[in-house]
């Protein structure tokens, strides 16, 4: 009925009038609806960060590496898929009345470079530090593993100020995130006989080496949080990206295809015009016109290396940098660029690489390029010190809020991605041999720690 009305009105009187009246007899409903989804919005973000997330208890393990490691890769990977245990994904009434995040817990792996000293570090909550320690341990037993203070909060927490000035990036991947960026085994060049001498190419020295000369007045931080992740759990599925990707290399048409509305089709035809679709006569397949077997080399690589990927357990996975300097003493502001010549190894020309993002790196072009620099740097910087991901509070993905941007955001499409076990060890992992340009930067066990030996004397005996 009052639809009705409404197009009278809207006939006889005008637009104007029909929308009064439809605002005078249904407008109330508006602002229930309005402050409901405020006050779900408001409640979420209370019970989620100012409660759940405030009772959090985290620790920062400060890890010592040996002089050497032996499979360092494989051992890593291999850590990478145990702690994908940690994941918990919380029901219904832990995420509404407990406040526990659906995207949690998660791990922060870190290196840092403070005046020339090196050190890797993991940040992760109290309950699962035993976890975490068993299996470095397991897997690394030359390592010592300590309880270090957070060395974010040895900095001043206004910067930049007057005295230090910071630069900040977040890192993405060029391309679609199910192709995998060049991993270990390119690096890790395994003897053919006994006799031949492995060659191993650990792209990290040259990070390493690169940090051990920074100046003393300098501090570069590099973190890595990864989050386990399930086929469906976030909103950009690796997984079903990888197969669809696969389809369209191998030029394969969809597994749903579009059957059920060629069915629909049938018998809105039969019963409208009577007509009845023959079927048609399937030709025998020529096995040389399969497209499978169209494929040239690079193609058939590239499908295997997918597959590779999406058969790994994944990770929704955020990094980025932060390198701290002090204004009135010797510094080089290119040595920011350290991270991006490492990842630099990882980039493969027809698969994907990891890159520096647009839209968080500390440069600003156009208006009120100041104070937009300035507030930029002090998000960042926080993010970093909470662990949290890029565009954070709108969004845990990293997705920017117009799907294709206002203005370009080149490189990569989002702060977020999806990684496996085997690119997560690729990029973070302990040095396969410390050489003496950087052994004064890091501090490795000269022997393994033991407890005392077997029947010595004590105070009861």
């Amino acid at each position: 009925m009052i639809f009705e009305t409404t197009y009278i009105y809207f006939q006889k009187w005008g637009l104007v009038s029909a929308i009064e009246l439809l605002l005078n007899t249904w407008g109330w409903i508006l602002p229930p609806i309005f402050f409901f989804l405020t006050f779900r919005y408001l409640y979420k973000w209370w019970i989620n960060w100012e409660v759940r997330y405030q009772q959090n208890e985290w620790v920062l393990l400060r890890i010592i590496p040996p002089k050497e490691v032996k499979n360092t890769f494989k051992a890593m990977q291999d850590v990478y898929n145990i702690l994908f245990g940690i994941r918990d994904g919380p029901n219904w009434r832990e995420q509404w009345c407990e406040g526990i995040l659906p995207v949690g817990p998660w791990l922060s792996w870190e290196i840092t470079c403070i005046g020339g000293k090196i050190a890797f570090y993991v940040k992760c909550l109290a309950p699962i530090r035993g976890l975490i320690e068993d299996a470095l341990y397991s897997h690394f037993p030359e390592i010592e593993i300590q309880l270090a203070e957070d060395y974010t909060q040895k900095v001043p927490q206004d910067v930049p100020n007057k005295d230090w000035d910071i630069y900040t990036e977040d890192y993405t991947v060029l391309w679609d995130q199910a192709l995998p960026i060049k991993t270990y085994p390119f690096f890790d060049e395994r003897p053919e006989s006994p006799q031949t001498e492995d060659v191993r190419i650990d792209p990290l020295d040259s990070m390493l080496e690169a940090m051990a000369r920074m100046n003393p007045a300098e501090q570069l931080w590099f973190q890595m949080v990864i989050v386990p992740v399930l086929p469906g759990d976030t909103r950009f599925d690796c997984f079903a990206e990888g197969k669809a990707l696969i389809n369209k290399i191998a030029q394969r048409s969809s597994e749903n295809g579009n059957g059920g509305f060629s069915v629909l089709k049938s018998i809105i035809n039969f019963f409208l015009w009577g007509d009845v679709e023959t079927p048609k006569e399937e030709k025998p397949a020529d096995i040389l016109s399969a497209p499978e077997l169209r494929l040239v080399s690079g193609e058939r690589d590239k499908i295997k290396a997918i597959e590779n990927k999406i058969s790994q357990p994944g990770f929704k996975t955020w990094m980025r940098i932060v390198y701290l300097y002090k204004r009135n003493e010797p510094y080089f502001k290119g040595n920011y660029k350290i991270i991006r010549t490492y990842f630099n190894h990882f980039i493969h020309s027809d698969w994907n690489g990891p890159v520096f993002w647009g839209p968080t790196r500390s440069r600003i072009h156009y208006w009120f390029v100041d104070r937009r620099l300035y507030l930029r740097k002090r998000k960042n910087f926080r993010n970093y010190i909470s662990r949290l991901p890029s565009l954070f509070p709108r969004t845990m993905d990293g997705e920017p809020m117009f799907e294709k941007g206002i203005v370009s955001r080149v490189p990569g499409l989002r702060g977020t991605v999806v990684l496996c076990s085997e690119e997560l060890a690729t990029i973070y992992h302990f040095p396969y041999k410390i050489s003496s340009v950087i052994a004064p930067a890091i501090l490795p066990i000269e022997a393994k720690k033991a407890g005392p030996p077997v029947g010595l004397p004590t105070e009861e005996n």
